[in-house]
């Protein structure tokens, strides 16, 4: 069951790094339908970035051989990398949107900080009480 999850996150891994590197030269090459920006393909190569964390986590969690899912350490992982790549987009990618769009992604932005940061929180305290470290 390891070594599945292992060979998935390598593929997740790499078709992350493809799509966060994203450019017409690439999809010419990869011979993919062409995107007129990169933001799109950017911010599902972050979120298949993070799917790799977490099944990273997964494959390597002690004493699992049980399927369960990617979890809540999973969760974290997929919304920081998308959240992450998103704010960069924002900070540096010189979109031209109007200010309702830069206000809407922003606020999704601290949404899916926001929410990564209360469950990497209610996870340590859940792990403090168990006594696991």
């Amino acid at each position: 069951m390891k070594i599945i999850l292992i060979v998935d996150a390598v593929i997740n891994f790499v078709l992350g790094v493809l799509l966060l590197l994203f450019t017409p030269t690439i999809a010419t090459w990869l011979g993919v339908p062409q995107s007129s920006t990169s933001f799109y393909p950017n911010l599902l190569g972050a979120i298949f970035i993070g799917i790799t964390i977490a099944l990273v986590i997964s494959a390597t969690a002690a004493g699992s051989n049980s399927s369960t899912g990617l979890g809540l350490m999973g969760a974290i992982s997929i919304n920081l990398c998308g959240g992450s790549v998103l704010a960069l987009w924002l900070i540096f990618g010189n979109m031209r949107l109007p200010t309702r769009g830069f206000v809407f992604l922003w606020v999704l932005v601290a949404i899916l900080i926001v929410v990564s940061l209360a469950e990497l929180i209610h996870f340590g305290h859940g792990r403090q009480r168990t006594g696991k470290t």
